[in-house]
Protein backbone atom coordinates (compact mmCIF):
# COMPACT_ATOMS: atom_id res chain seq x y z
CA UNK A 1 0.00 0.00 0.00
CA UNK A 2 1.67 3.52 -0.81
CA UNK A 3 2.60 5.98 1.90
CA UNK A 4 0.09 8.79 2.33
CA UNK A 5 1.66 11.66 1.16
CA UNK A 6 0.36 13.79 3.81
CA UNK A 7 1.57 11.74 6.84
CA UNK A 8 4.19 13.22 8.71
CA UNK A 9 5.59 10.45 10.81
CA UNK A 10 6.34 7.99 8.27
CA UNK A 11 9.78 5.71 9.56
CA UNK A 12 10.31 4.88 5.56
CA UNK A 13 10.62 8.53 4.72
CA UNK A 14 12.54 9.17 7.49
CA UNK A 15 15.06 6.40 6.10
CA UNK A 16 15.17 8.13 3.09
CA UNK A 17 16.17 11.18 4.68
CA UNK A 18 19.04 9.71 6.64
CA UNK A 19 20.60 8.45 3.27
CA UNK A 20 19.96 11.89 1.75
CA UNK A 21 22.11 13.15 5.02
CA UNK A 22 25.26 11.19 4.39
CA UNK A 23 25.04 12.48 1.21
CA UNK A 24 24.72 16.13 2.41
CA UNK A 25 27.16 15.38 5.47
CA UNK A 26 29.39 18.21 5.97
CA UNK A 27 33.30 17.77 5.78
CA UNK A 28 33.97 19.28 9.40
CA UNK A 29 31.90 19.15 12.54
CA UNK A 30 28.34 21.06 12.22
CA UNK A 31 26.15 23.06 15.19
CA UNK A 32 22.62 23.64 14.15
CA UNK A 33 20.65 25.37 16.79
CA UNK A 34 17.31 25.78 17.45
CA UNK A 35 15.24 27.82 19.94
CA UNK A 36 12.10 26.30 20.59
CA UNK A 37 11.06 23.91 22.96
CA UNK A 38 8.87 21.94 20.92
CA UNK A 39 11.60 21.14 18.41
CA UNK A 40 12.80 19.55 20.79
CA UNK A 41 10.40 17.40 21.80
CA UNK A 42 10.39 16.12 18.35
CA UNK A 43 14.06 15.28 17.97
CA UNK A 44 14.44 14.06 21.23
CA UNK A 45 11.06 11.63 21.47
CA UNK A 46 11.60 10.79 17.42
CA UNK A 47 15.16 9.84 17.73
CA UNK A 48 15.86 12.11 15.38
CA UNK A 49 19.42 13.09 16.32
CA UNK A 50 20.39 8.50 15.38
CA UNK A 51 19.64 9.61 11.27
CA UNK A 52 22.27 12.90 11.54
CA UNK A 53 26.11 12.04 10.51
CA UNK A 54 28.05 12.09 13.45
CA UNK A 55 29.64 15.62 13.31
CA UNK A 56 25.99 17.13 12.86
CA UNK A 57 24.83 18.23 16.20
CA UNK A 58 21.39 20.02 16.85
CA UNK A 59 21.06 21.73 19.77
CA UNK A 60 18.35 23.59 21.86
CA UNK A 61 19.35 27.25 22.53
CA UNK A 62 16.82 29.89 24.71
CA UNK A 63 13.94 27.96 22.96
CA UNK A 64 12.31 27.93 26.43
CA UNK A 65 10.95 31.22 27.29
CA UNK A 66 9.73 30.51 31.60
CA UNK A 67 14.13 29.30 31.19
CA UNK A 68 15.01 32.62 29.97
CA UNK A 69 12.69 34.49 32.52
CA UNK A 70 15.50 36.84 34.72
CA UNK A 71 14.78 36.55 38.29
CA UNK A 72 14.43 40.08 38.55
CA UNK A 73 11.16 39.86 36.99
CA UNK A 74 10.05 36.98 39.09
CA UNK A 75 10.75 38.74 42.24
CA UNK A 76 8.86 41.64 40.97
CA UNK A 77 6.17 38.91 40.51
CA UNK A 78 6.59 37.75 44.25
CA UNK A 79 6.41 41.66 45.53
CA UNK A 80 3.11 42.12 44.16
CA UNK A 81 1.66 38.91 45.92
CA UNK A 82 2.98 40.14 48.99
CA UNK A 83 0.88 43.17 48.20
CA UNK A 84 -2.36 41.29 47.99
CA UNK A 85 -2.96 41.04 44.38
CA UNK A 86 -3.97 37.88 42.44
CA UNK A 87 -0.92 36.84 40.43
CA UNK A 88 -2.06 34.89 37.25
CA UNK A 89 0.76 32.77 35.30
CA UNK A 90 0.91 29.68 33.16
CA UNK A 91 1.53 26.61 34.91
CA UNK A 92 4.87 26.37 33.28
CA UNK A 93 6.12 29.23 35.69
CA UNK A 94 4.88 28.32 38.75
CA UNK A 95 8.07 26.22 39.81
CA UNK A 96 10.93 28.66 38.23
CA UNK A 97 12.92 29.56 40.95
CA UNK A 98 13.31 33.42 41.84
CA UNK A 99 16.50 34.79 43.98
CA UNK A 100 14.51 33.42 47.13
CA UNK A 101 11.39 31.17 46.17
CA UNK A 102 9.31 29.91 43.19
CA UNK A 103 5.90 31.37 42.80
CA UNK A 104 4.54 27.53 43.92
CA UNK A 105 6.39 28.29 47.36
CA UNK A 106 4.20 31.24 47.78
CA UNK A 107 1.50 29.93 46.83
CA UNK A 108 2.29 27.36 49.32
CA UNK A 109 2.56 30.19 52.37
CA UNK A 110 -0.78 31.71 51.22
CA UNK A 111 0.37 33.96 48.26
CA UNK A 112 -2.87 34.02 45.77
CA UNK A 113 -1.07 32.81 42.48
CA UNK A 114 -3.38 31.39 40.07
CA UNK A 115 -2.93 29.35 36.99
CA UNK A 116 -4.28 30.50 33.66
CA UNK A 117 -4.28 29.62 30.35
CA UNK A 118 -4.24 32.72 28.30
CA UNK A 119 -4.10 36.71 29.04
CA UNK A 120 -8.45 36.36 28.27
CA UNK A 121 -8.06 34.25 31.20
CA UNK A 122 -6.70 36.65 33.13
CA UNK A 123 -8.75 39.33 32.86
CA UNK A 124 -11.62 37.01 33.52
CA UNK A 125 -10.54 36.20 36.63
CA UNK A 126 -10.18 40.41 37.55
CA UNK A 127 -14.20 41.02 36.21
CA UNK A 128 -14.83 38.11 38.75
CA UNK A 129 -12.99 39.75 41.54
CA UNK A 130 -14.03 43.58 41.06
CA UNK A 131 -12.74 44.76 44.49
CA UNK A 132 -9.10 42.66 44.24
CA UNK A 133 -6.04 44.24 42.04
CA UNK A 134 -4.82 41.03 39.41
CA UNK A 135 -1.86 40.97 37.87
CA UNK A 136 -1.27 39.10 34.45
CA UNK A 137 2.62 37.71 34.39
CA UNK A 138 3.08 37.88 30.74
CA UNK A 139 5.95 35.32 29.70
CA UNK A 140 6.23 33.78 26.46
CA UNK A 141 8.35 34.78 22.84
CA UNK A 142 6.07 36.87 19.88
CA UNK A 143 3.85 33.60 20.12
CA UNK A 144 1.47 34.64 23.56
CA UNK A 145 2.64 38.63 23.20
CA UNK A 146 -0.50 39.28 20.78
CA UNK A 147 -2.81 37.85 22.72
CA UNK A 148 -1.59 40.23 25.71
CA UNK A 149 -2.09 43.09 23.27
CA UNK A 150 -4.93 42.15 22.65
CA UNK A 151 -6.67 42.14 25.99
CA UNK A 152 -4.93 45.44 26.92
CA UNK A 153 -6.46 47.24 23.48
CA UNK A 154 -9.83 45.71 24.02
CA UNK A 155 -10.47 48.15 27.96
CA UNK A 156 -9.69 45.95 30.17
CA UNK A 157 -11.21 46.35 33.69
CA UNK A 158 -9.38 48.76 36.17
CA UNK A 159 -8.03 46.44 38.68
CA UNK A 160 -6.39 44.53 35.68
CA UNK A 161 -2.65 45.38 34.87
CA UNK A 162 0.19 43.05 33.29
CA UNK A 163 3.52 42.50 34.25
CA UNK A 164 5.32 42.60 31.01
CA UNK A 165 8.32 39.88 30.44
CA UNK A 166 7.83 39.09 26.63
CA UNK A 167 10.79 38.53 24.82
CA UNK A 168 12.05 38.66 20.99
CA UNK A 169 13.70 35.82 19.42
CA UNK A 170 15.68 37.41 16.08
CA UNK A 171 17.92 39.58 18.74
CA UNK A 172 18.66 36.61 20.66
CA UNK A 173 19.78 34.67 17.33
CA UNK A 174 21.75 37.57 17.04
CA UNK A 175 23.30 37.65 20.41
CA UNK A 176 23.87 33.85 20.09
CA UNK A 177 25.93 34.37 17.02
CA UNK A 178 28.12 37.62 19.02
CA UNK A 179 29.12 35.37 21.82
CA UNK A 180 32.96 34.88 21.52
CA UNK A 181 33.10 31.26 22.45
CA UNK A 182 29.93 29.33 20.85
CA UNK A 183 30.33 29.01 17.03
CA UNK A 184 26.97 28.39 15.20
CA UNK A 185 26.65 27.29 11.62
CA UNK A 186 23.27 27.47 11.18
CA UNK A 187 20.07 28.01 12.90
CA UNK A 188 16.12 25.98 12.89
CA UNK A 189 13.73 28.83 13.31
CA UNK A 190 11.30 27.87 15.29
CA UNK A 191 7.63 26.90 13.71
CA UNK A 192 5.58 28.82 16.21
CA UNK A 193 7.36 32.07 16.55
CA UNK A 194 7.67 32.39 12.45
CA UNK A 195 3.47 31.87 12.40
CA UNK A 196 3.57 35.30 13.98
CA UNK A 197 6.68 37.62 12.87
CA UNK A 198 6.92 36.26 9.31
CA UNK A 199 9.95 34.31 7.65
CA UNK A 200 11.77 37.39 6.64
CA UNK A 201 12.68 38.46 9.95
CA UNK A 202 15.25 36.34 10.07
CA UNK A 203 17.03 37.43 6.82
CA UNK A 204 19.16 40.48 8.06
CA UNK A 205 20.81 37.50 10.43
CA UNK A 206 21.34 35.65 7.38
CA UNK A 207 22.55 37.99 5.20
CA UNK A 208 24.81 39.66 8.91
CA UNK A 209 26.19 36.49 9.18
CA UNK A 210 26.15 34.42 6.07
CA UNK A 211 24.42 31.34 8.27
CA UNK A 212 21.58 29.69 7.18
CA UNK A 213 17.75 30.18 9.09
CA UNK A 214 15.50 27.95 7.81
CA UNK A 215 12.03 27.99 9.76
CA UNK A 216 10.72 24.15 10.72
CA UNK A 217 7.67 22.62 11.68
CA UNK A 218 7.31 20.25 14.20
CA UNK A 219 6.48 16.84 12.88
CA UNK A 220 9.41 14.42 12.32
CA UNK A 221 9.45 14.68 8.83
CA UNK A 222 8.74 18.51 8.67
CA UNK A 223 11.94 18.81 11.17
CA UNK A 224 14.32 16.61 8.88
CA UNK A 225 13.02 18.53 5.97
CA UNK A 226 14.07 21.85 7.06
CA UNK A 227 17.45 19.85 8.64
CA UNK A 228 18.42 18.81 4.81
CA UNK A 229 17.69 21.83 3.82
CA UNK A 230 20.18 23.41 6.26
CA UNK A 231 22.47 20.87 5.14
CA UNK A 232 22.15 21.60 1.39
CA UNK A 233 23.06 25.19 2.10
CA UNK A 234 25.78 24.66 3.95
CA UNK A 235 27.43 22.25 1.45
CA UNK A 236 26.77 24.67 -1.44
CA UNK A 237 28.09 26.87 1.00
CA UNK A 238 25.07 29.36 1.01
CA UNK A 239 23.41 31.25 4.14
CA UNK A 240 19.94 32.17 3.62
CA UNK A 241 16.43 32.02 4.80
CA UNK A 242 14.29 29.54 3.72
CA UNK A 243 10.82 28.35 5.01
CA UNK A 244 10.41 24.61 5.55
CA UNK A 245 6.86 25.31 6.97
CA UNK A 246 5.14 26.93 4.51
CA UNK A 247 1.79 25.78 5.05
CA UNK A 248 1.69 27.86 8.40
CA UNK A 249 4.23 30.61 7.73
CA UNK A 250 4.13 33.45 5.43
CA UNK A 251 7.00 36.03 4.52
CA UNK A 252 5.40 39.03 6.09
CA UNK A 253 3.80 36.62 9.07
CA UNK A 254 0.42 37.50 10.86
CA UNK A 255 -0.11 41.17 10.21
CA UNK A 256 -3.23 41.58 12.64
CA UNK A 257 -0.70 40.09 14.95
CA UNK A 258 1.95 42.21 14.45
CA UNK A 259 -0.49 45.16 14.50
CA UNK A 260 -1.58 44.67 17.85
CA UNK A 261 1.58 44.06 19.16
CA UNK A 262 3.15 47.44 17.69
CA UNK A 263 0.03 49.22 19.01
CA UNK A 264 0.72 47.62 22.43
CA UNK A 265 4.11 47.41 23.10
CA UNK A 266 7.62 49.41 22.07
CA UNK A 267 11.03 47.30 22.25
CA UNK A 268 13.04 47.24 25.01
CA UNK A 269 16.13 46.01 26.52
CA UNK A 270 15.82 42.63 27.94
CA UNK A 271 17.48 40.39 30.43
CA UNK A 272 18.06 36.90 29.32
CA UNK A 273 18.70 34.12 31.76
CA UNK A 274 21.94 32.37 31.25
CA UNK A 275 22.54 35.16 28.51
CA UNK A 276 22.71 38.68 29.79
CA UNK A 277 21.27 41.98 28.69
CA UNK A 278 20.26 41.87 24.84
CA UNK A 279 19.28 45.37 23.11
CA UNK A 280 15.53 45.64 22.29
CA UNK A 281 15.02 41.77 22.68
CA UNK A 282 11.81 42.62 25.26
CA UNK A 283 8.67 44.60 25.18
CA UNK A 284 7.61 47.90 27.22
CA UNK A 285 3.63 48.72 27.95
CA UNK A 286 3.19 51.89 25.23
CA UNK A 287 2.83 55.17 27.48
CA UNK A 288 -1.06 55.31 26.57
CA UNK A 289 -1.25 52.02 28.29
CA UNK A 290 1.17 52.64 31.61
CA UNK A 291 -2.04 52.73 33.26
CA UNK A 292 -1.91 48.99 33.09
CA UNK A 293 1.72 48.60 34.19
CA UNK A 294 1.91 46.41 37.21
CA UNK A 295 5.88 47.67 37.94
CA UNK A 296 4.32 51.19 38.42
CA UNK A 297 0.84 50.62 39.82
CA UNK A 298 2.55 48.33 42.51
CA UNK A 299 5.69 50.26 42.77
CA UNK A 300 7.96 47.25 42.32
CA UNK A 301 11.69 46.85 40.78
CA UNK A 302 13.53 43.34 40.51
CA UNK A 303 16.71 42.64 41.80
CA UNK A 304 18.74 41.02 39.64
CA UNK A 305 19.92 37.87 41.75
CA UNK A 306 21.88 34.55 41.70
CA UNK A 307 20.56 33.10 38.49
CA UNK A 308 22.09 29.62 38.65
CA UNK A 309 22.35 27.18 41.52
CA UNK A 310 26.08 25.83 42.23
CA UNK A 311 26.77 22.95 39.55
CA UNK A 312 24.22 23.77 37.47
CA UNK A 313 25.06 23.85 33.51
CA UNK A 314 21.64 26.14 32.57
CA UNK A 315 22.90 29.14 31.62
CA UNK A 316 25.72 26.72 28.97
CA UNK A 317 23.15 24.87 28.10
CA UNK A 318 20.11 27.74 27.61
CA UNK A 319 23.34 29.16 24.61
CA UNK A 320 23.91 25.79 23.30
CA UNK A 321 27.53 25.97 24.82
CA UNK A 322 26.59 22.64 26.44
CA UNK A 323 23.58 19.53 26.31
CA UNK A 324 21.94 18.52 29.71
CA UNK A 325 23.47 15.46 29.93
CA UNK A 326 27.10 17.76 30.34
CA UNK A 327 25.70 18.60 34.05
CA UNK A 328 26.76 17.09 36.82
CA UNK A 329 23.29 17.17 38.53
CA UNK A 330 21.28 16.17 35.43
CA UNK A 331 19.03 13.15 36.26
CA UNK A 332 20.80 13.15 39.34
CA UNK A 333 19.89 16.10 42.24
CA UNK A 334 18.05 17.62 39.54
CA UNK A 335 14.93 15.96 37.72
CA UNK A 336 11.55 17.26 36.88
CA UNK A 337 10.44 16.51 40.44
CA UNK A 338 13.15 18.59 42.00
CA UNK A 339 14.64 20.53 39.71
CA UNK A 340 17.71 22.60 40.56
CA UNK A 341 17.56 24.84 37.51
CA UNK A 342 15.10 26.36 34.94
CA UNK A 343 15.33 24.53 32.17
CA UNK A 344 14.64 21.10 34.19
CA UNK A 345 11.44 22.89 34.84
CA UNK A 346 9.36 23.85 32.12
CA UNK A 347 8.26 21.09 29.95
CA UNK A 348 9.87 22.68 26.56
CA UNK A 349 13.09 23.30 28.55
CA UNK A 350 15.76 20.99 27.36
CA UNK A 351 16.56 19.04 30.52
CA UNK A 352 13.34 18.63 30.95
CA UNK A 353 12.75 17.21 27.38
CA UNK A 354 16.05 15.26 27.74
CA UNK A 355 14.76 13.56 31.33
CA UNK A 356 12.12 12.29 29.32
CA UNK A 357 12.70 11.28 26.24
CA UNK A 358 16.66 11.30 25.56
CA UNK A 359 18.41 13.56 23.96
CA UNK A 360 20.49 11.18 21.65
CA UNK A 361 18.29 7.94 21.98
CA UNK A 362 17.74 5.85 18.64
CA UNK A 363 14.73 5.53 17.16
Amino acid sequence: MPADPFTLRDRTRAERFARLFRRLGPDRPVKIVHVCGTHEITISQHGLRSLLPENVEVLEGPGCPVCVTSTADLDCALKIVEKGAILCSFGDMMRVPGSELSLAEAKAQGADVRMVLSAADAVEVARKNPTRKVVFFAVGFETTAPGTAAVLLDSPPPNFSVLVSHKLIPPALEALMRLPDVRIDAFLAPGHVSTIIGSDAYRPIAERYGVPVVVGGFEPLDVLYALALILRQIREGRGEVENAYRRAVLPQGNVRARELMKKAFLPCDAHWRGIGTIPSSGLALRPELSRYDARERFGVEGRGGEETAPGCLCADVLVARAVPSDCPLFGKICTPLSPVGPCMVGSEGACNVWYRYGGRSGL
